[in-house]
């Protein structure tokens, strides 16, 4: 348990809202997560600076989320001060044929905002259900496309609380990957430059491509979206389910029967059951198929027995 006596200090900092020993369970698409020892929510770049200048004096470590889908806190929590970037954090504008968004912006919503624009590019993240930051970082991407195609740039600061742009080449990116995931950095915003379009030719695709998630996947069940990366040439979700893995429950835990790269909370899970679960399908994987399934989640935090 942390010390009220940190609060001043981020006050002293412009950091409005800070919350101690916050259950990340609260924050995570899972709802499964052990407590933060402090968890602020900024909703502006000032007080995101201030955030993190006020962890360095405190010599804590930050942790950075978004919505909280893609991320997997393990039952013992996350030490130190976790930023949660999110709808406060989301202004966008659209300038000419580019969008340009804060890091806590849904995908989702900025894909959609493009597309009534009759903007064209974006429309493949209105099945992404994570933050326009997180999808900068990993490198986002569904039906073929990827957020590198359309990023211009990104501001991103770093742990001083310094900013810098980093062009589309700076990020290095690959498949789902990004330089800030060696290097990390907060991404603060990003510029996307599209092109125009029909709109209600994009409209029309997005609907059918919304009708085709919800045929496919657990949508009612709390995920974090898809677990494994796909294998070159193949679909973790068609190995898992050619495994005979489909179904497989571990506590509250289970590997979805409706799409097999997705892992649902069906009730109570833990972040223990879940690891079970994504350790057992890359063993029968292996075993099987002499494939190594890499997963996309990020684990965040300590187990249980770390706290």
């Amino acid at each position: 348990m942390v010390s009220e006596t940190l609060l001043p200090i981020f006050s002293a900092y412009g950091v409005k809202d800070v919350r101690l020993n916050e259950p990340m369970a609260n924050h995570t698409t899972w709802r499964i997560g052990g407590p933060a020892d402090v968890l602020v929510v900024p909703t502006t770049e000032g007080e995101l600076q201030g955030a993190v200048r006020a962890a360095k004096e405190l010599e804590m470590p930050v942790t950075v989320v978004g919505r909280g889908s893609n991320v997997l806190v393990l039952d013992g929590g996350i030490r130190g001060v976790v930023v949660k970037l999110h709808d406060g954090f989301g202004q966008i504008d659209v300038e000419g044929t580019s969008i340009v968004a804060m890091a806590g912006r849904s995908y989702v919503s900025a894909a959609n905002i493009a597309v009534r624009h009759g903007l064209e590019g974006l429309e493949f993240a209105t099945g992404i259900p994570g933050t326009v930051g997180g999808a900068v970082m990993m490198n986002a991407g569904a039906y073929g496309r990827e957020t590198r195609e359309v990023l211009a740039w990104a501001d991103v600061m770093d742990f001083n609380g310094d900013i810098r742009r980093y062009s589309n080449a700076d990020l290095k990116f690959g498949y789902r990957y990004s330089i800030l995931k060696d290097h990390p950095g907060i991404v603060v915003r990003a510029r996307f430059d599209l092109v125009e379009g029909d709109r209600d030719v994009l409209m029309a695709k997005v609907k059918q491509w919304s009708a085709r998630r919800v045929e496919s996947q657990p949508l009612s069940w709390p995920n974090c979206g898809s677990v494994f990366r796909n294998p070159e040439g193949d679909h973790a979700g068609h190995l898992i389910e050619k495994a005979g893995l489909k179904g497989l429950r571990r506590g509250g835990a289970q590997i979805s029967e409706k799409h097999a790269n997705f892992i649902i909370n069906c009730g109570g899970a833990k972040a223990e059951d879940v690891l079970w679960l994504i350790r057992h399908a890359q063993t029968t994987i292996r075993e099987q198929f002499g494939i190594d399934l890499e997963t996309e989640v990020r684990v965040l935090g300590e187990p249980a027995s770390g706290r």
